[in-house]
């Protein structure tokens, strides 16, 4: 499926929906219990209904309701068992490196694999560390660092010393260690993505599995066996999803309110609010009443120099340096708001970036560069040398050149969804291709924005 996205102004209200990572982390916990769990207001999206789905191989069941208020979660606890099968993640790398290391903790072979992308996912790192705790691991295809993976357990607690640049599968070793007879360390000589590892450790707290973890995230502890109870949790709203109309309303003439924002400090991602606030973003979070309030271009009033005009002139030595290696998700959107920010952007420790659904630093350089776009990158970094479409005293920008034109989504949402927001605030049309992705984390984007006036045509 192609997008094609027009010129837009935004008003009214939006909600987005429930946030993928507690979802899939609240379909573990539930498959690992003892009893009926209830997850409330989960994401219905491709990634969270493969966990829903691969839970049910180790011994859980989930029943939907029709509209997806409320998922309920027969919990395999005691009975849970060695898949039943080859697991198949489709395109979920959470529920991957999630799912992994507690089938290791059964006796015998376990098969994961998924579709064409998560066959190019790295393996090693996670190989490794169940290797260290004594399990044996294979990948089918030799000379490649990628599923279908062998694992066969069951792993031992003990020490496990590794980079953990990417957060999920360490969070996927705590879960494990909670099963296992004995304490757990994990030493971490590079920890990425730290807010995703506070999360695992606040929800094992919460269901009384005690998490010890260093301030700079470098060693966690776990000791078990510790039964995991049933849970009754309402997921809380996405930030990864929140980004895309808010860059939305921030890029055009708009003003939006959007509604039931997580304020519990849960989710990393928030803190693209606080990075676009500082180049002059008109963005009021109202914690209160659980809400962000945005108004772009001839709509914003806090604008650097003239209202609806973002620069980084008030920066250290004019430039937005953004260290993402918390909240990796939000580069795409960032690369796209960058675009349109007056000054140089730079999106660093995001090396991470090279190893996601697609290489989202090649893309965005690549695709950016389609639509007139000055991009350098670098191994860990993205450098964006963008313009406001407003000059400081109002007229127009000679110096903003970006225009229409076709770029691929490479099959990765999030670079699918940046794309389509950025049409949004072009004078000519831009068609993204393979859009049908956005239902991996955001199913109903293109109506949800729509409702706000977003000019979308879908073929």
């Amino acid at each position: 499926m192609d997008c094609i996205g027009k010129r837009s102004v935004l008003k009214g209200h939006i909600s987005v929906p429930g946030s993928k990572s507690h979802t899939i982390r609240a379909c573990l916990f539930a498959a690992l219990a003892d009893g009926v769990s209830y997850i409330r207001n989960p994401l219905p999206s491709a990634d969270c209904l493969s966990a829903a789905r691969c839970i049910a191989e180790i011994g859980a069941s989930v029943r939907m309701e029709a509209d997806h208020s409320v998922w309920t979660v027969v919990g395999a606890g005691a009975r849970a068992h060695l898949p039943a099968n080859v697991v198949d993640v489709g395109n979920s790398g959470s529920v991957l490196y999630f799912l992994t290391p507690i089938a290791a903790t059964f006796s015998g072979w376990s098969v994961f694999t998924g579709d064409e992308s998560i066959r190019t996912r790295p393996v090693n790192h996670l190989a490794d560390a169940l290797r260290q705790l004594g399990a044996e691991t294979h990948v089918t295809r030799p000379g490649t660092d990628a599923p279908p993976l062998l694992v066969k357990g069951p792993i031992g607690p003990g020490t496990v010393v590794t980079d953990g640049r990417l957060s999920q599968y360490v969070s996927g070793l705590m879960m494990a260690a909670a099963r296992m007879n004995g304490t757990t360390d994990i030493e971490l000589t590079d920890p990425k993505e730290v807010p995703y590892l506070a999360m695992t450790k606040q929800w094992l707290e919460s269901v009384g599995i005690p998490v010890s973890m260093n301030a700079d995230f470098t060693r966690i502890s776990v000791s078990g066996p510790r039964p995991f109870p049933a849970i009754d949790r309402t997921i809380p709203s996405d930030w990864e999803a929140v980004a895309f109309p808010l860059v939305a309303a921030l890029l055009t003439d708009s003003s939006i309110v959007i509604d039931n924002i997580d304020g519990s400090g849960s989710q990393g991602d928030e803190a693209i609010v606080a990075v676009l606030q500082s180049v002059g973003a008109d963005i009021t979070w109202d914690r209160a009443a659980s809400r962000l309030v945005v108004n772009g271009g001839t709509e914003a009033q806090k604008g650097i120099g003239f209202s609806g005009r973002l620069s980084t002139e008030r920066l250290s030595g004019g430039i937005l340096r953004v260290n993402c290696a918390g909240f990796p998700d939000a580069v795409p959107a960032l690369c796209a708001a960058a675009c349109f920010i007056e000054g140089t952007t730079i999106i660093e420790d995001i090396a991470v970036c090279r190893k996601k659904e697609t290489d989202r630093i090649a893309v965005m350089k690549a695709e950016l560069s389609k639509l007139g776009a000055r991009v350098e990158d670098g191994p860990d970094f993205i450098v964006i040398h963008g313009h406001s479409p407003l000059s400081a005293d109002g007229t127009r920008s000679a110096a903003f050149s970006l225009h229409g034109g076709a770029v691929d989504s490479y099959a990765d949402h999030r670079v699918a969804m940046s794309f389509a927001v950025l049409s949004l605030a072009l004078a000519e049309p831009v068609t993204v291709t393979g859009c049908e992705c956005c239902a991996v984390s955001f199913p109903d984007f293109f109506q949800a924005m729509g409702s706000l006036g977003a000019d979308f045509v879908l073929k």
